[in-house]
This record gives C-alpha cells, structure tokens and sequence, in this order.
C-alpha cells in the first residue's frame, strides 16, 4: 500500500463521516414543517421522532435516507476508493460504514449531538452483509408487533444481525461458509454496542413502564436526548 492509497482511502473515510452526518430528520422537519425536531416529541433526529412529529411520508422518506447514507459508504464508495484493489474494498467497506455511523451519531454539524443511529446502521449493515440484515430487519418486524416498542426492536435486532453473521451459509459463496470473519463480527459487535448504549434513555423508561409505543403519543420524558 503506498501513501497515495493511503491518502485516497483517508479522504473516502471522511467523506463517509460527512455522508452519515447529514441530520435528515432535522433538515425535513425544518423545511416541510418549519418544526424543529429535537424541541418536539423525544427531540430524536432520526426517523422514529420524524414519523412521529412530521407524520407517516416524511418519516419513511427520513428512515430510507438515513438507510441511504448507511448504505452507500461501503457499497459504492469503498468500490469506488478501493479502485483496482478488490481486497481492500471488504475492509474498506466495514471502516466506511462505520465512519457514517458514528456521523450520524456524532455528527459535526450539530456539534457532535446526534442520533442512536439504528437506520444508519442498518444501512452499513446491508452494505458489508446484506442476508444477516435481512434476517435483523425479519426479527425487528416480529418484535416490533409483538411488543409495539420500536426501542426493544432495534435492540434485538442489532444483536441479531452479528449473530446470523455468524452462522447463517453466504450464498454468494455456494453456502460453503458463513459470513463469520473477523473483522465482520467485530463491526457487527462494536455497532450493537453503540446502539445499545444510545438507547440508554429508552432503556429506563422501559425499566419504568414510561416507554412510548407504537401510536402513542406523549410529551417528551425529562430525560430525553437529542438522538435517533
């Protein structure tokens, strides 16, 4: 690896923090509502708090975009920085889906106060090993119905997704191996971890009883956080 690819994958990573920095529950709410989002039901910024402040289409369209910038780091620009180097673009992919989650978490823009970033990872996620996600986003539909709590879904199904990683066949491989390398298992972990932990708040209010389900609204608990 020579300096020049260095700099060029450098720059790739930056592109994708700026990429998942990009807060579009706020700039939608702003823009079609004239509402700023994080004064308004748990001052989340990502698309659970838009679907339930600005209403059902602005908050699909927040959650596909949030997937978007998940997604495209490590399926077109590690391709793309990568150039003719196919065995940097799986690693590549993995550092710039990460560098768009902890963008959307930590975004420069809002002075690094930003989402949980559970469909920004969900985006990475579809990026670097798309059947685990599938089967992450089958389990988040289940529990989702089952308990009407969309905190405890994403929970659940971001420790999913690093499980099916290691077990499930990759059938672009014949099925003759799983999706368990190192350095998957390792980012699938690490990103669990993180949502968990910016789900800090919805965890004591489930531990209280005060946690909003699906269809509820309710003014924003004294403890709420800027976050997604």
């Amino acid at each position: 690896m020579g300096s020049g690819d260095l700099w060029l994958w450098t720059a790739g990573g930056v592109l994708s923090y700026l990429l998942g920095a990009i807060p579009f529950g706020l700039i939608a709410g702003l823009a079609l509502k004239g509402v700023d989002i994080r004064q308004a039901g748990s001052r989340n910024i990502g698309a659970t708090n838009a679907l339930r402040v600005l209403g059902r289409p602005i908050g699909l369209a927040v959650h596909a975009l949030d997937i978007a910038k998940g997604f495209a780091p490590p399926f077109l620009l590690a391709p793309l920085f990568a150039g003719g180097s196919g065995q940097a673009a799986p690693a590549l992919g993995i550092a710039y889906g990460s560098a768009a989650i902890v963008g959307h978490v930590f975004p420069v823009y809002l002075r690094f106060r930003g989402g949980k970033g559970m469909a920004t990872s969900l985006g990475a996620f579809l990026g670097v090993a798309w059947l685990p996600t599938l089967i992450g986003g089958a389990v988040w539909l289940i529990v989702r119905a089952a308990t009407r709590y969309v905190s405890v879904a994403s929970m659940t199904a971001v420790v999913v997704v690093p499980l099916a990683m290691a077990l499930v066949p990759d059938p672009t491989h014949g099925g003759a191996r799983t999706w368990c390398r190192a350095e998957l298992i390792v980012f699938g972990a690490l990103v669990a971890a993180l949502v968990i932990a910016r789900h800090k708040s919805n965890i004591t209010r489930l531990l209280r009883g005060t946690e909003n389900k699906i269809g509820q609204r309710a003014a924003a608990p004294p403890d709420a956080r800027p976050g997604s």
